[in-house]
């Protein structure tokens, strides 16, 4: 049986969607149609770089003047995360991104394929991507009405810590900052403490001894100043961040079929250029936080602590015995049939439905 998804307040909803003014209806026909879009983490390469500029530049070029946009980060926009989903269904946020490992609460499906421990590498992180795709595509259309746009990538979210440490088994007994219910069951599983914390907190929560370590990106990590309060950084990627952009299927469907086509092409773009920054960052980031020449900024001085054999047999005896099982549980057991039809074979693992 699935388990129950939690209810929402519509009222809140609705009075979140005039406080914003996150409306797709178009204007008058001869001016140009204007979307109010809910973007990705604010203060890092990927918003910077691609997103904002896709839609406040790019896509009034693409679409001859036809269609503007005004992007606002996720993270600042008074919106929580963990309610994006809803948010979407109902037409609050009619185009938006969603971190799967934080609506995971409402689908724990949608993050089957950034599970902590799933995708040692990118060339993993691509095949799981794409042999999940079309069921991402379908849980999200029919489930939630909404439209998949694009999946992004960020870069690989690796352990950064305080003090010395030699490979996974030294974060027994430490306190380790967390993003996501499934990042805290690695960690337990691995003996220490998680702590949720805020992406925009995670520095002071190192820094002020509220957690010893934390997982976030190499890049993210590098560019927030995790630098100046850690002395180690782990090379294993644990988790990538995905996230999905999508729109309200009312909202898709109100636009001009031409437009719509334009939309997406687009975005097809925008989703490449992500993934090839997330494949580069994840290297740049770790150069620069330990300080090697390969870094083209400021350099840090981190011990760059090196996957072993014994880090990658961890990790896959982890994702057996205590990652997949703890997302069964919460996805329910219909959801051992998904994996086993979508990612058993690449993954080389099949679950057993209880």
């Amino acid at each position: 049986m699935r388990l129950g998804r939690p209810a929402r307040s519509r009222g809140w909803l609705a009075l979140a969607a005039v406080l914003l003014g996150l409306s797709a209806a178009p204007a008058a026909a001869a001016e140009p149609i204007r979307l109010k879009i809910v973007g990705g983490l604010a203060g890092i390469s990927q918003y910077r770089q691609f997103e904002e500029p896709f839609w406040t530049k790019r896509l009034e070029e693409m679409s001859g003047g036809r269609l503007t946009a005004a992007v606002h980060p996720f993270d600042r926009s008074g919106l929580r995360a963990q309610d994006m989903l809803q948010l979407m269904k109902l037409g609050v946020v009619p185009f938006g991104t969603a971190l799967l490992a934080l609506v995971a609460g409402d689908e724990p499906e949608l993050n089957v394929i950034d599970l902590p421990g799933l995708n040692p590498n990118f060339e993993v992180l691509r095949e799981t991507v794409a042999a999940y795709r079309p069921h991402l595509r379908d849980v999200l259309k029919d489930r939630y009405g909404i439209e998949l746009l694009g999946v992004y990538a960020y870069p690989a979210q690796v352990v950064y810590c305080a003090k010395s440490f030699r490979g996974l088994s030294d974060l027994a007994g430490r306190r380790v900052r967390t993003s996501s219910v499934s990042q805290s069951e690695l960690v337990s599983a691995l003996g220490g403490v998680p702590v949720l914390v805020p992406f925009a907190e995670t520095v002071s929560a190192v820094s002020t001894g509220v957690v010893d370590c934390a997982i976030t990106g190499t890049l993210s990590g590098y560019e927030i100043g995790l630098p100046e309060v850690t002395t180690h950084i782990h090379a294993m990627a644990l988790s990538w961040g995905l996230s999905f952009f999508g729109a309200n299927r009312s909202a898709w469907e109100a636009l001009p079929a031409d437009l719509r086509d334009v939309l997406r092409a687009g975005i097809a773009r925008l989703e490449q250029d992500i993934w090839t920054s997330a494949d580069r960052d994840t290297a740049r980031g770790l150069a620069c936080n330990a300080g090697t020449t390969a870094c083209d900024g400021r350099q840090g001085r981190m011990t760059l602590v090196p996957v072993t054999p014994e880090d990658e047999a961890r990790r896959r005896r982890l994702l057996v015995e205590a990652v997949l099982p703890s997302w069964l549980d919460r996805c329910g057991t219909d959801c051992a049939a998904v994996w086993n039809e979508h990612m058993a074979e690449r993954a080389g693992i099949r679950l057993k439905a209880e």
